[in-house]
């Protein structure tokens, strides 16, 4: 399969060779025909399987047959976080630069000044690339109409309303003209996601090839059981051992991003805490160090495990489990992109160990569990059924002797 024979005009064929691409991935097989046909699209495809070019392709190619009359805003594309703005935003003005005829793509997100955006927009723009936070807020500025809008994409929708976005979208879907071609991409489809699509798409092409096996990127994936308190000293021992040139770390909180990222640079390792307090050009400055290899690990919240493509990342480590299995998917295509190889680590505690199984079960997979010499885990999970101790709390048999809260409070010291 080729991308001259999916139907494209001959200025994107030309334009996707000179960037490089040599065929199309399964995703773009499947869903650039339908898009081209004028179908509504629910694409399911794994983090790193080409769903950009996916849309990216028929929107230009709807465009390029249309352009000639004044400048109308032609496509619109939602995505949750700033990162995913600029990274779609890149890549089809990366795809723009080879065509023969002008194609102005604006990409709009919060955390920066609104007034460059709105100069940006003077003379309108063909594509807009948003969060909906910031488009909303342009439309209210009169620095932007949506209503001749003829093509909407959702990239990552299940994380549009997983960040409770569902307001804003509901609002932006009022803004838009009733008869118009609606695309949904993203690697998982939860039952919220898939209302939403049932009440917007019509007839949609139903797509998915996150599962196919040759489709399934190469990520080994570990679960190293581990007391909570010594999952900091067990971090540090196996950058170390392993000798992991960039490791990407997630946590639950900003503050546990600090910290974390406090106490390994106190112990010699280049780290830097990225969470949503950062400003804009602050976290860009964190990335661009840390894709350079100028730090050796980028301690997260959520906000990373969308739209951050780092190329040949080693490793992820789950220092705190997601909040759900389809969290738990996106954090660890982090790495194993683009055909590269990857490791994912999850720290599993005995309170997490439950959670754990819970994933396992909704990803239909079996993970072993590790012991690391040195950090064998002192306490236990809990056992379904077994006699609780109500005034000491815990199950009977099983509670910390004062060695090991001795020990917990050393670590927790160091």
């Amino acid at each position: 399969m080729s991308f001259s024979t999916l139907g494209l005009a001959p200025s994107l064929i030309n334009a996707v060779a000179e960037i490089g691409y040599t065929e199309p991935t399964a995703i773009q097989t499947a869903a650039i025909p339908a898009a081209l046909r004028g179908e509504d699209v629910l694409g399911a495809a794994q983090t790193g399987s080409g769903k950009t070019a996916a849309f990216a392709l028929p929107m230009l190619h709807a465009l390029l047959a249309r352009k000639g009359g004044p400048r109308a805003l032609h496509g619109l594309v939602l995505v949750p976080t700033r990162e995913l703005a600029a990274q779609v935003g890149e890549a089809i003005r990366k795809l723009v630069q080879h065509l023969p005829e002008p194609v102005k793509v604006s990409i709009l997100f919060g955390g920066v000044s609104i007034n460059p955006q709105m100069m940006a927009l003077r003379g309108g723009a063909d594509i807009v690339v948003a969060t909906p936070g910031r488009l909303l807020d342009l439309i209210d500025h009169n620095a932007l109409s949506i209503s001749s809008a003829s093509m909407l994409v959702l990239d990552e929708a299940d994380r549009l309303l997983d960040l409770g976005f569902s307001e804003e979208i509901n609002r932006v879907l009022a803004l838009l003209p009733a008869k118009r071609q609606n695309l949904f991409f993203s690697a998982t489809f939860p039952p919220a996601v898939q209302a939403l699509a049932g009440k917007m798409l019509d007839k949609p092409a139903r797509i998915e090839v996150a599962s196919a096996p040759e489709h399934e990127p190469d990520i080994q994936q570990r679960a190293i059981l581990v007391d909570e308190s010594r999952r900091l000293q067990l971090l540090k021992h196996l950058i170390k051992e392993n000798k992991w040139s960039r490791v990407l770390v997630f946590v639950a909180t900003k503050y546990a991003s600090e910290h974390v990222a406090d106490k390994l640079r106190r112990n010699g390792v280049r780290a830097e805490a990225f969470h949503g307090d950062f400003s804009q050009g602050a976290r860009t400055e964190v990335l661009a160090d840390f894709k350079a290899s100028r730090m050796h690990v980028l301690v997260a919240t959520d906000i990373a495990a969308r739209g951050i493509d780092i190329v040949e990342l080693p490793v992820v480590v789950n220092f705190d489990l997601p909040r759900s299995p389809a969290e738990y998917t996106h954090r660890i295509g982090r790495t194993g992109r683009a055909g590269a190889s990857g490791i994912a680590v999850s720290f599993v505690t005995a309170a997490t160990e439950p959670h754990f199984r819970l994933i396992e079960n909704r990803q239909k997979v079996r993970v072993p569990r590790e012991r690391i010499m040195g950090f064998e885990p002192a306490e236990q999970a809990p056992v379904a059924g077994s006699v609780t101790d109500t005034v000491n709390g815990g199950i009977k048999g099983k509670r910390k002797s004062k060695k090991d809260k001795l020990r917990e409070a050393t670590a927790v010291a160091e």
